[in-house]
């Protein structure tokens, strides 16, 4: 061997290279796949599976006593077609929309918020179109209210109807 023969007189060869790994080529190329996989499998059954809800953006039904009351405020005397919701992650928004007596919404909302603006005052002029009358107060610190601003929104639907949309928020 001294001499770089085999010991059967044949010249030895090139050294070998190298041979390729294919078990850590597959791995690697594996890889991708099976976390786009994964990812996928995770879509489906939270698709499949979501109950919850993870960021609030949902509306909940709740009731109309507590959504009024988070903003201070009781469902009025003769209210009818009472539908309240609830949104809450980073702020929380009640909404209550009902429909009650245009006889009773004055002394409602007077004994209510005495200091909301009257119709056609500072701060009433915004209202959507289509609204009778609408106010935007801002409730921090009265007692009994969780809320830190209510909207009252109040549509006259005929001479006996006023409808009333409420929300009651924070920010």
């Amino acid at each position: 061997m001294a001499n770089g023969r085999s010991e059967a007189g044949v010249p030895a060869g090139p050294e070998p290279r190298g041979r390729t790994r294919w078990g850590l080529v597959a791995a690697i190329l594996a890889l991708p796949v099976l976390l786009v996989g994964g990812l996928l499998v995770l879509l489906v059954v939270s698709v499949l599976t979501d109950d919850e809800e993870w960021d609030g953006t949902r509306l909940e039904k709740v009731p109309c006593a507590e959504a009024l009351a988070f903003g201070g405020a009781e469902l009025p005397a003769g209210a009818q077609d009472a539908e309240c919701t609830v949104q809450s992650w980073l702020d929380t928004n009640y909404q209550a929309d009902f429909r009650m007596p245009r006889a009773g919404f004055d002394a409602w909302l007077t004994d209510t918020y005495p200091q909301a603006p009257r119709p056609g005052g500072p701060g009433t002029q915004a209202c959507a179109h289509g609204s009778d009358y609408c106010f935007q107060l801002d409730v921090t610190g009265h007692p009994g209210t969780a809320a830190y601003y209510v909207d009252v929104n109040v549509t006259y639907v005929n001479a006996e109807t006023a409808r009333v949309r409420y929300s009651a928020f924070t920010t």
